[in-house]
């Protein structure tokens, strides 16, 4: 029988197959790693708890301008473009790509990944 970790591994590992994908991870709303695909090097808890921060702050701040919530965060830089997106009530999805990465194809898997965890969490 396959475990949630393991389930949810598995759609960081296919994620990370679409290209351009560097760093993927599945993180609680409170910023708690629960599963992740990084290279050595990286502290992913610190990586986790500051982009749950991150959609944390965006969801305040369009709640308060009354525009609802965000469908996700995107932050561009010259190194990458770091994608935040809810994935259900208790869960984030939060994706770094390579700074040239077309968004069109990463978009559309991050949202099947997205049906995907609020499956199993």
């Amino acid at each position: 029988m396959t475990t949630t970790t393991e389930m949810l591994q598995e759609i960081l590992i296919e994620l990370k197959i679409v290209g351009s994908v560097e760093v993927c991870a599945i993180v609680s709303r409170d910023g708690l790693l629960m599963s992740s695909e990084m290279p050595q090097g990286i502290v992913a808890e610190t990586f986790a708890a500051m982009s749950a921060t991150m959609l944390g702050a965006a969801e305040t701040a369009t709640s308060e301008l009354n525009k609802g919530l965000p469908n996700r965060v995107i932050v561009e830089s010259k190194t990458g473009k770091l994608i935040c997106v809810g994935a259900g009530p208790k869960a984030l999805l939060i994706v770094m790509t390579e700074p040239d990465a077309g968004l069109g194809l990463i978009l559309l898997e991050i949202e099947k990944a997205v049906e995907r965890i609020k499956e199993i969490i």
